[in-house]
């Protein structure tokens, strides 16, 4: 059965990769794996929160539920792997994070569920879009997901390049930052390059932003806590010979409690803004919240754990893992309801696995397939356990 599943598990998932479709827009992606999990007779509910699923399987006179949580959204990024049979067919899409992994590894698992019929209560497999840009699970969410599909736990993962194949790796507590971003827009005074004093350069300005905006970090905040601003891109209406009248600072930060959230905010206006009235132009300053920290409920990792070690061996589980400065709004799930996130290793090598997330060359290694999607099911039959 092991061969024939996990050429099953490969066939889904580089079917799914061969199809890439971005944030809100899995029309076909979502109808791909109900067809799945109608085959495998689960009830299956469309349409929730756009484009996401739920399908249920009960088993039983257990009283507890539990979820089963995997994302479909792909990236804005054109795959670079002409070699590569299953490439994007998508012309500026791809799967460059693991999500078409993550689906066909849930799929592994309701299909074993469905086999097996090996707990007592309810597994909802839920489909979520949107996870990119942190507006999926809100969505979800905000449609009565929980109303609807009252669940006592729900359960989560991301594969990891860098770590080794088929190896888990979680913790209590904050695993996975916050994400908020923010929009710099320096109004200068455009000229000929040749004649700068006839004008005020925005790029010069927005140079000494950038800069202010590393101390934060190192003279602002407690050296014993964690976050990351990020200046990811610089957008001006310039042109070789002239200097522009508009730069555009975009880019993100990364933190893990609202008090550092509040002071990297502040700070950021106070710098911007006083670096521009130095100069004498305006600043306009906007920050978001994207993305809430991903914090494990710790009862739940031990499950987890517990699982993890059943189907990969102890020594491949790190039930400790130091937190990451990435983000997931399975966060948001976290908010409302217990859970556990845990990372499986993609690989080490880049010829496997190794190469990193959301890079025009990534793959989602099919050889952890397997080992994932036995994870999932064994999870759900140690979760629906009573306690």
């Amino acid at each position: 059965m092991e061969t024939s599943l996990q050429e099953q598990l490969k066939g889904w998932r580089q079917q799914l990769h061969r199809n890439p479709e971005t944030g809100f827009e899995e029309v076909q992606t979502s109808e791909y794996v109900a067809k799945i999990l109608k085959t495998l007779r689960y009830e299956v509910h469309r349409n929730i929160g756009g484009t996401g699923l739920v399908a249920n399987l009960k088993v039983g006179d257990g009283k507890r539920v539990i979820g089963l949580r995997a994302e479909m959204d792909a990236l804005n990024i054109t795959e670079n792997a002409p070699n590569r049979p299953y490439a994007s067919c998508t012309p500026g899409k791809m799967h460059a994070c693991g999500h078409d992994g993550h689906m066909a590894m849930i799929l592994g698992a309701a299909q074993l569920l469905s086999e097996r019929r090996n707990f007592d209560g309810t597994v909802r497999i839920i489909f979520q879009p949107a996870e990119e840009h942190g507006r999926g699970a809100k969505a979800m969410i905000a449609d009565g997901l929980f109303e609807r599909f009252p669940v006592d736990a729900i359960f989560g993962a991301h594969n990891m390049p860098g770590m080794p194949a088929g190896s888990f790796s979680t913790r209590a507590g904050g695993i996975m930052a916050s994400e908020d971003n923010f929009v710099i827009h320096i109004k200068g005074v455009g000229t000929h390059a040749a004649r700068p004093h006839m004008g005020v350069d925005p790029i010069v300005i927005a140079s000494q932003i950038v800069l202010g905006l590393q101390t934060i970090i190192s003279r602002n905040l407690d050296p014993s806590l964690s976050a990351v601003i990020s200046c990811t891109e610089v957008i001006t209406d310039g042109l070789r010979n002239v200097i522009p009248s508009n730069v555009v600072i975009k880019g993100d930060t990364r933190s893990y409690s609202p008090d550092v959230q509040r002071l990297l905010s502040t700070r950021m206006r106070e710098v911007s803004e006083g670096v521009c009235r130095m100069h004498g132009v305006e600043c306009d300053f906007e920050y978001t919240h994207e993305f809430v920290p991903t914090v494990n409920t710790p009862e739940l990792v031990e499950v987890a754990v517990t699982a993890a070690a059943n189907v990969a061996g102890a020594k491949n589980v790190d039930a400790n893992v130091a937190p990451m400065m990435i983000s997931e709004d399975f966060g948001a799930f976290l908010q409302v309801v217990p859970g556990n996130f845990i990372f499986i290793g993609n690989g080490i090598a880049t010829d496997k696995g190794g190469i990193p997330l959301h890079n025009a060359q990534y793959d989602f290694n099919d050889d952890i397939l397997s080992v994932g999607s036995q994870y999932f099911a064994e999870l759900a039959r140690l979760a629906l356990l009573e306690r």
